[in-house]
């Protein structure tokens, strides 16, 4: 059943009837990325609420001097989406890219309303996760204004002790909003337990 990781995700929310599952099953497409590979660049429609079997995905923006900036991290059991460029039907301005080989579930927009008219549940369990990522957002907006470097660091590390470990230290410091090389003088200082 290529909707069985899906559906374990869900049901933490709700329990599922078999009619449901199979509805669902019968709406969701299955991938498998390599590293690096895109799920949607600058510029395209977002088409898709993207869950993560395995793996790590970002999404991220890249400033007009070039520089990316992280905006968020999806591993196992977790979403990703420009809901913006979603909900709008608009170019977003965003990108979504594999950080290691990884495995995807994806429901269409059309699909995805399909499921929330056939089985209001999930229309519930979907606001309940979205106002999951509002909350996880919203940490990170407070963190960015009110926190030095280090203790967004600390953060991160405690919020995310699974990606702390899986990501590189450019993608963490793009994240964090510091250098490579300023986030490394973190970790030592803390090692040392300055």
């Amino acid at each position: 059943m290529k909707a069985k990781p899906l559906i374990e995700h869900f049901e933490t929310y709700l329990p599922f009837e078999e009619a449901e599952i199979s509805l669902i099953e019968s709406r969701i497409s299955r991938r498998k990325l390599k590293r690096r590979e895109y799920i949607m660049t600058t510029g395209d429609i977002c088409r898709h609420y993207t869950f993560v079997v395995k793996g790590v995905l970002r999404l991220y923006g890249i400033d007009p001097t070039g520089k990316e900036h992280n905006i968020l991290f999806a591993a196992e059991n977790d979403w990703i989406a420009d809901i913006t460029s979603f909900h709008d039907t608009k170019p977003g301005k965003s990108n979504i890219q594999t950080i290691e080989p990884s495995e995807i579930i994806q429901i269409a927009q059309q699909d995805l309303y399909h499921l929330y008219i056939n089985i209001p549940k999930l229309d519930r369990i979907f606001k309940v996760i979205t106002e999951e990522k509002y909350v996880e957002l919203q940490n990170r907006v407070f963190q960015n204004i009110s926190s030095t470097a280090q203790q967004r660091y600390s953060y991160f590390y405690e919020k995310y002790p699974h990606l702390a470990s899986r990501l590189p230290n450019t993608q963490i410091a793009s994240y964090l909003g510091i250098t490579p090389e300023f986030l490394s003088m973190i970790r030592k200082e803390i090692i040392l337990g300055k």
